[in-house]
């Protein structure tokens, strides 16, 4: 039991004030950091891409301990330049076609910035309901621009101010996020709620599928939901598309029934990570009915190339799915982190997610009428990415957005093209939108040497994936300030180290 009786307590200072940043050189530092800012991304085409640190080198380069007294950080840029510059991977060079874009844009910036500036904590409407408020708007924003159904939508179309529509969106940190969150609102709807009250081992075995070429976070995600990574089924694709086989599909949700199992979750793709391949979500749709499984719609890579009506087809069923995501953070010029996350029907996901702790008690959430976004993710915290986002569609606009994407599209149909006119290189996935897998016809020693040479020259940023067990380099277009002379000047770059000396396989 605490001592009301020990030492009295002193009250006021113990010491020195706080030292605290004042105003006046804040605002000089923030204006400097700016102008570093805009001076480092005119530059990031000039330098090497990849960064060539030793491990343990930026580590090494600050003292072991923290200060014991602050001090002055007036010189703070310099020291971002001396040691925080070359341990940087450039995302945001020109040159970068590695993994995924993850482009950014001035609007974006200041987002950020408000953000930071406003310290919000929007955890429930009542901590700051301009944060969930503005959110609910923006996803509904962005489900006008992609061409999403209604029943998606998050608020009313007028001020009626309907409040029974079913669905909804929200703002997640990734893609990953937003598959867990399906995942376990499924599980939750398929168990009736039992899995997350008893535990999976009260519920009969439960089965996930994906596509063979599908992202990691499906596997990872059956692993954190207690489904078990062994109960993931991953589809075999297409030979020539590496989309999902739904007839693959079909036959291995039959077997898990004749089985005993329960199929519950079914999570298509919209731009595989290893080669750009579409799922037919359309198709497969069917199916998951008949077995009353959970659709997820992962559209993180090209999902948001549904904003050209021309490439709205890229989300085709998606009027049938449970929910559906994607990702402003890789192509729309938002900062990461940015995943926008929709579910056809709002409660599934609330009560796998909801709890209310009393010290979370308050009129307006208890009255229904408002939404406490903590119920729809795993942390309870959450930060003001709506802002940003809003910035980025008031300065575009969806033609301006729709322009942006235009002109990497037809980037990479033009180097595409190129590769497919080159004897020395093989295109080896269709590329209906921005990522081109190639291999040289030489073979993977050759074509991991290309890949590795022209990553260590610092040139550009490339990286790999295997495709019917070859390995194939994957160009990804869709940095914010690359355009046709950088894809040209790659091409140059393949066809020189193409036709260099091989090393031997021990150095390769």
């Amino acid at each position: 039991m605490l001592d009301m009786k020990a030492a009295p307590f002193e009250s006021g200072p113990s010491g020195p004030p706080a030292p605290h940043m004042d105003a006046a050189t804040f605002e000089r530092l923030g204006d400097a950091t700016l102008r570093w800012i805009t001076g480092y991304l005119d530059r990031a085409e000039t330098l090497p891409v990849a960064s060539t640190v030793e491990p343990g080198s930026v580590r090494r380069a600050f003292p072991i301990s923290p200060p014991e007294r602050g001090g002055s950080i007036e010189d703070l840029l310099e020291l971002v330049d001396e040691r925080i510059v070359p341990g940087l991977t450039h995302w945001q060079s020109p040159n970068w076609f590695a993994y995924f874009p993850c482009n950014h844009s001035f609007p974006s910036i200041l987002g950020e910035m408000l953000a930071a500036g406003l310290g919000t904590q929007g955890m429930i409407w009542a901590t700051s309901p301009a944060c969930t408020e503005l959110e609910s708007l923006m996803m509904d924003w962005a489900l006008e621009a992609l061409g999403l159904p209604d029943r998606f939508r998050t608020g009313p179309r007028d001020d009626s101010g309907r409040s029974d529509l079913p669905g909804g969106g929200v703002i997640q940190d990734t893609a990953s996020s937003a598959t867990l969150c399906s995942l376990l609102a499924a599980r939750d709807r398929i168990t009736d709620g039992v899995a997350g009250r008893d535990g999976v081992a009260a519920c009969p075995p439960l089965v996930a599928y994906t596509s063979e070429h599908a992202h990691s976070s499906v596997e990872k995600a059956c692993g954190m939901a207690g489904v078990g990574r062994a109960n993931l089924r991953l589809v075999p694709s297409d030979p020539e598309t590496h989309a999902m086989r739904p007839d693959e599909l079909e036959r291995l949700m039959d077997e898990d029934v004749a089985a005993g199992r329960i199929p519950f979750y079914v999570c298509t793709t919209c731009g595989t990570t290893s080669s750009g391949a579409i799922d037919d979500t359309a198709a497969i749709s069917g199916i998951t009915r008949r077995h009353g499984a959970w659709l997820h719609l992962d559209g993180a890579m090209f999902g948001v190339a549904a904003v050209c009506p021309e490439f709205r087809w890229v989300l085709d069923g998606a009027e049938h799915c449970d929910s559906v995501c994607v990702n402003p953070h890789k192509w729309l010029f938002t900062n990461f982190d940015c995943d926008l996350f929709w579910v056809a029907d709002r409660r599934a996901l609330t009560r796998a997610l909801g709890i209310m702790p009393e010290y979370l008690r308050n009129a307006p959430s208890e009255s229904g009428q408002v939404i406490d976004y903590r119920d729809w993710q795993v942390p309870l915290g959450r930060r003001f990415r709506a802002l940003k986002l809003w910035l980025v569609f008031q300065h575009y606009g969806i033609e301006g957005l729709r322009t942006a994407l235009r002109d990497h599209i037809a980037i990479a149909h033009e180097f595409a093209d190129m590769i497919d006119a080159d004897p020395d290189w093989i295109r080896c996935a269709p590329s209906p939108i921005s990522l081109v897998c190639i291999r040289h016809r030489e073979g993977d020693q050759r074509t991991r040497s290309v890949l590795e040479a022209i990553n260590a020259s610092g040139e550009a940023m490339l990286s790999h994936t295997k495709l019917d067990g070859r390995y194939v380099i994957r160009v990804s277009i869709g940095q914010t300030r690359t355009r046709l002379e950088h894809v040209h000047r790659l091409f140059t770059t393949l066809g020189m180290h193409g036709r260099a000396p091989l090393t031997s396989p021990s150095e390769a």
